[in-house]
């Protein structure tokens, strides 16, 4: 499939996902957020495909929404879909992220499970400067991922925060230089590759579940998902190679 606002790239595994739409600085339209719920959706079907990527340009992840446009009816509740999507699939997503990552910008790195930053990311939520609020998930993800505190900093300010401060808050995984960004992003895909596909989408599943409920049922439902992996291939390929001192040759299943 042929697609107008974004790069589809294979790579040994990895499938690496790149916003396309430069003249807007890839900011989220109708037809990108259709576009990449296709290709999520083509990712999710392809067993060749266990860790995907989600990329920018080099000056902008995305400027969030385009307010330029009159915005279509039902538009929200796509993007909502898509992000749902994102942050409950089966594969891990990792965020690429250079240069400007505003509103949905922001939003959209935040569903994805890890963000790795260049050294000129800036990450904010400006929402409130034209009497908005965020409303892809803002307000709910950043405060479950940074506090309360410091989410209501950048929700009430608008004023965006530089990938160091990203970073020391806890947003963000990591800091690299501008052009390590996509070789460091693909160096994390390959450690995760090397991982259990069954047990990270159990760990994905686990967190995602817990962090909505209470404490006893994340644990009940931990330990749901671990009764689960009791019962696979790959558990037991993971303790054989540990007795034998030998690397693990995963199944999947």
């Amino acid at each position: 499939m042929t697609y107008e606002t974004l790069i589809y790239e294979k790579e040994e595994g990895i499938g690496i996902i790149t916003l396309n739409r430069p003249g807007r600085m890839n900011a989220l339209d109708e037809q990108l957020v259709k576009e990449l719920g296709q290709i999520i959706d083509e990712t999710e079907g392809d067993e060749q495909v266990r860790v995907v990527i989600l990329a920018g340009r080099e000056k902008f992840f995305s400027a969030g929404a385009d307010i330029r446009e009159e915005v279509p009816p039902n538009f929200l509740k796509r993007v909502r879909d898509l992000f749902h999507k994102i942050e409950y699939s089966d594969k891990p997503f990792i965020a690429a992220v250079s240069g400007i990552a505003y509103g949905g910008g922001c939003e959209l790195s935040l569903v994805c499970d890890l963000r790795i930053a260049s050294e000129t990311a800036k990450f904010g939520m400006p929402e409130i400067k034209i009497g908005a609020i965020p409303a892809g998930g803002g307000t709910q993800r950043l405060p479950r991922l940074i506090g309360a505190t410091r989410a209501k900093e950048l929700l009430f300010s608008g004023d965006p925060i530089d990938a160091n401060e990203a970073y020391r808050i806890g947003l963000i995984n990591k800091v690299v230089p501008v052009e390590a960004l996509l070789e460091e992003a693909k160096r994390m895909a390959q450690l995760l590759l090397e991982r259990p596909p069954v047990a990270l989408r159990m760990a994905k599943l686990a967190v995602n579940t817990g962090m909505n409920t209470d404490l006893e049922t994340g644990l009940d439902y931990e330990a749901h998902c671990a009764t689960i992996l009791f019962t696979t291939e790959d558990l037991k390929e993971g303790m054989a190679a540990f007795r034998e001192k030998r690397k693990p040759v995963w199944k999947g299943r």
